[in-house]
């Protein structure tokens, strides 16, 4: 999708240019040339998105998560080293039935340990989605609403370099005006 908005972003103004070459040379005499309006609006998605007031409260609401899961994690871990000490205490001790079940227990409390992380993992992922997905919603329609009042037929996102120059003769930088109508919805 990015690549096919960065190939539109790249022809429409020379389609614009074509468009004005075939004219006759009649209408060209006649006319006078005209500044090419912008087609094309550009933006930092990632900066505005760190802007946005509300997301001050999501970080939070995440950083108490991450926290809750990380407590979670180091009881699980204590628990796991403690029983390891005992067995490695204890080792000597026992019968080879009773060692074999210690070390059979021992790495099965492992593998839920490790099954454990990563779906921590996924669940914090899941809920940092979910608690952005309003505050994408927002931004997208405020950059829609900005981009349709300026006639626009693309919008392209500079993060990671993903558009290294764009000529500002014919395109426009969006961010102010989306974050006056970030304001906007908010109200």
């Amino acid at each position: 999708m990015r690549f096919f908005a960065t190939i539109l972003a790249l022809c429409l103004p020379l389609l614009c240019l074509a468009q004005t070459e075939t004219d006759t040379p009649e209408s060209q005499e006649m006319s006078v040339p005209a500044e090419p309006s912008p087609t094309i609006g550009y933006l930092s998605y990632d900066s505005l998105l760190f802007a946005m007031p509300q997301r001050a409260i999501v970080e939070k609401q995440m950083e108490e998560l991450t926290m809750q899961y990380d407590a979670e994690l180091k009881r699980v871990e204590d628990e796991f080293n403690q029983k390891y000490e005992a067995f490695l205490d204890g080792r000597k001790d026992f019968p080879r039935t009773i060692l074999l079940k210690r070390q059979t227990e021992l790495q099965q409390l492992m593998q839920r340990n490790v099954e454990f992380r990563e779906k921590s993992r996924q669940e914090l992922q899941q809920a940092r989605d979910e608690a952005y997905a309003p505050l994408r919603q927002q931004l997208g329609e405020a950059i829609a609403a900005v981009a349709q009042r300026h006639k626009l037929a693309v919008v392209v996102n500079t993060d990671a370099n993903a558009c290294p120059f764009i000529d500002p003769a014919l395109a426009i930088d969006l961010s102010p005006e989306v974050v006056e109508e970030l304001s906007k919805l908010k109200k």
